[in-house]
C-alpha cells in the first residue's frame, strides 16, 4: 500500500467522507484514517438511527388515535427489541453506502487511529495501541468528531446513566426517564420515549426547552409536550446524581427551590466536545480552545497544512455544516473559487413533532439588532394539507426587515417543518423578499401554502386568516 497521498483525512464522520470525496473529484490521491465505522457518530449513533426511531414513535402516536381515523383494533403489541433492530439496520446500509463511496471514489481507507507526527506526517496506531502505519501528505483534515459531555463526577454505566448512544439501544422501554438538557438530543428523545410511555422529566437550565430556538416556538413546543404528558422543568439546575439498585436519584434545584426526582435512567444530552486529545495537535502547535480547534472560515488551521472540519471544529456541530465545511475546505486546498463558511444562515433542525425548524435571526434578536421588523406568521390550523392529515399544531413565522421586506429568519413548528425550511433558505440565499414569495404560486392544498401566508401576513395581505 502507498504510504504518500495529497490528502490525509483523520475521521471518516460526515466531514470526513464528504472531504475525501471532494478531494478525490478534484483529482487528489486521498486516505481516510478511522478507527471504527465510516459515517462516525452520525450515520452510526446520530442522525440517521435517531430518525428511524422517531418514526417509529410517530406511527406510535398514530395508533394511539388511531380511532379518529376509522381505524380500531385490538391487543396492540410492541416489541420494542424489534424497533431498536430497525434503527440499526438503516444505520448499517447507510454506512455500507459509505463504503460503497469511498471504493467509487478510489479513497483509501485505513483502520486505525491516526496521530500527527508533524505537519506532513500521520502515524496509525491499532486499537492495541500498536504503530501498524507511517502516512504522508501535502494537506491533512483533522475531522475526528465529537462525544457526548458527561457532568464532572459522574459516570456512565449504560442502564441508569446514558448517553445518546446508550439511548438508542435500550432493550426495554424505561418506565421513567430523567433527560437532563432540552436542546435537540434531549428533546428528540423526550418525544420518543413518551411516545411509548415513558414517563419524562425533561431538564433545562434555561428559561425554556430549546433555549436556541425563537422564543415563540419554543414556548409552544413545551405547552405541547406539557400536554403530551412530560413534566418540564426549566430554569433547573442539577446538584447531583446518585445510582440506586433499581433508579437514579437527583438533586436538583428550580428557581432557587431545592427539591429531589427520582427515575429508572438518567440520559445526560448536555451537548457535545470536540475529539481532539492524543492525535498530535500539541506537538505541532495547533490552537485550540474549549474542545475545538481554531480555524478559519475556509477551515485553516494556525498551521500550514492542517485543517479542521466538523464537531472537531466547534459550534455548530450539525452534520450538515461538516459536509459543508469539508467541501469548502478541499475547494480551497485545490485552489477553486469557493465562499468562505458563513454560520448566520444555517438550518437547525428537530425531528420530534410537531418539528421545529429555523435559521437566522429570532424576532427578538432582529428587534436587540435595530432593525424595523415586520413578523408573518401563519398556523398550521388554517392550512388544509394540515388539517387533512390531522397534523394542525404549529405555525410558520418569518421575520422581515420594512420596508423592503428582506428575509433576516425564518421558524417553523408544525409537519414537515424540516422540509419546508428549505424554501425560505433558497429564498434568504437568493435575496429574495416577501413579494416574491408571495408571488410565487403555491399548490393546493400543501403545508408550503404556509410559507406563503405568513409572508402575506408579514404585510397585512394574508387571505386564509
Amino acid at each position: 500500500m502507498s504510504t504518500g497521498f495529497d490528502l490525509i483525512i483523520l475521521g471518516g464522520g460526515p466531514g470526513g467522507y464528504a472531504a475525501a470525496i471532494r478531494g478525490a473529484q478534484n483529482g487528489l490521491k486521498v486516505a481516510v484514517v478511522e478507527k471504527s465505522r465510516l459515517g462516525g457518530v452520525c450515520l452510526n449513533w446520530g442522525c440517521v438511527p435517531t430518525k428511524a426511531l422517531l418514526k417509529n414513535a410517530e406511527y406510535m402516536h398514530f395508533l394511539k388515535e388511531a380511532h379518529q381515523w376509522g381505524f380500531h383494533y385490538d391487543n396492540l403489541k410492541i416489541n420494542f427489541a424489534e424497533i431498536v433492530k430497525r434503527s440499526r439496520k438503516v444505520a448499517d446500509i447507510s454506512a455500507r453506502g459509505v463504503n460503497y463511496l469511498m471504493k467509487k471514489n478510489g479513497i483509501t481507507v485505513i483502520k486505525g487511529r491516526g496521530k500527527l507526527k508533524d505537519k506532513s506526517t500521520v502515524t496509525v496506531y491499532d486499537d492495541g495501541g500498536n504503530q501498524v502505519q507511517t502516512l504522508s501528505a501535502t494537506h491533512i483534515i483533522i475531522a475526528t468528531g465529537g462525544r457526548p459531555r458527561m457532568l464532572p463526577g459522574i459516570e456512565r454505566d449504560g442502564k441508569k446513566i446514558l448517553h445518546s448512544s446508550d439511548a438508542l439501544i435500550l432493550k426495554e422501554i424505561p418506565e421513567s426517564m430523567v433527560i437532563i438538557g432540552a436542546g435537540a438530543i434531549g428533546v428528540e428523545f423526550a418525544y420518543f420515549y413518551n411516545s411509548f410511555g415513558t414517563k419524562i422529566y425533561l431538564i433545562e437550565m434555561m428559561p425554556s426547552i430549546l433555549p436556541g430556538e425563537d422564543e415563540e416556538i419554543s414556548r409552544t413546543l413545551e405547552r405541547i409536550f406539557q400536554k403530551a404528558g412530560m413534566k418540564i422543568l426549566s430554569n433547573t439546575k442539577v446538584n447531583s446524581i446518585r445510582v440506586l439498585k433499581n433508579e437514579a436519584k437527583l438533586s436538583i434545584c428550580t428557581d432557587g427551590v431545592d427539591r429531589s426526582i427520582t427515575a429508572q435512567s438518567c440520559l445526560l444530552a448536555i451537548g457535545v466536545q470536540g475529539n481532539i486529545e492524543d492525535i498530535g495537535l500539541e506537538e505541532i502547535g495547533v490552537k485550540t480552545k474549549a474542545s475545538a480547534i481554531l480555524v478559519d472560515r475556509f477551515m485553516r488551521t494556525n498551521v500550514a497544512g492542517i485543517y479542521a472540519i466538523g464537531d472537531v471544529a466547534g459550534e455548530p456541530r450539525l452534520a450538515h455544516i461538516a459536509f459543508h465545511e469539508g467541501i469548502v475546505c478541499v475547494d480551497k486546498i485545490v485552489g477553486k473559487a469557493t465562499l468562505a463558511m458563513d454560520y448566520s444562515d444555517f438550518p437547525r433542525c428537530i425531528y420530534c413533532q410537531p418539528q421545529v425548524a429555523g435559521f437566522g435571526l429570532t424576532e427578538k434578536q432582529a428587534r436587540q439588532k435595530g432593525y424595523d421588523v415586520r413578523v408573518g406568521s401563519f398556523p398550521f390550523s388554517a392550512n388544509g394539507k394540515a388539517r387533512a392529515i390531522g397534523q394542525k399544531s404549529g405555525f410558520v413565522k418569518i421575520i422581515f426587515s420594512a420596508p423592503y421586506g428582506k428575509i433576516l429568519g425564518a421558524h417553523i413548528l408544525g409537519p414537515e417543518a424540516t422540509e419546508l425550511i428549505a424554501e425560505l433558505g433558497i429564498a434568504k440565499n437568493l435575496e429574495s423578499t416577501h413579494e416574491e414569495l408571495y408571488h410565487s404560486i403555491h399548490a393546493h392544498p400543501t403545508l408550503s401554502e404556509a410559507v406563503m401566508e405568513a409572508a402575506l401576513d408579514a404585510f397585512d395581505k394574508s387571505i386564509h386568516i
